[in-house]
């Protein structure tokens, strides 16, 4: 299993969009064989932060997952949509494998 772990600095003045970009991730995750284990949105403290969580069982299907999604019209349409807006500033992508007991 992998989890992928991304950080994202957002514009905080355009939340309501990544809200809605967010939220339609959370679905074509799950639509593309990934197990979504959310977002987490500002609260307190630093506005321009968020986080989400999904996993896939390996790398090769994450890997399966992206090319999917470069040619998926929902996935495309979300992209197209942040690119034009630009309510994400810059995101960091970090792989991570569980310690469980």
């Amino acid at each position: 299993m992998i989890t992928c772990h991304v950080r994202y600095v957002i514009d905080p003045y355009q939340l309501p969009a990544f809200e809605v970009y967010a939220k339609a991730w959370l679905d074509i995750v799950e639509r593309l064989g990934g197990t979504h284990h959310g977002y987490f949105l500002p609260s307190e403290g630093a506005s321009n932060i968020a986080y989400c969580l999904f996993r896939f069982p390996s790398l090769a299907d994450y890997e399966s997952y992206r090319h999917i999604a470069m040619t998926d019209p929902e996935s495309t349409a979300l992209v197209a949509d942040l690119v034009e807006k630009k309510f994400i500033v810059s995101y960091e992508r970090t792989f991570l494998r569980p310690l469980l007991p």
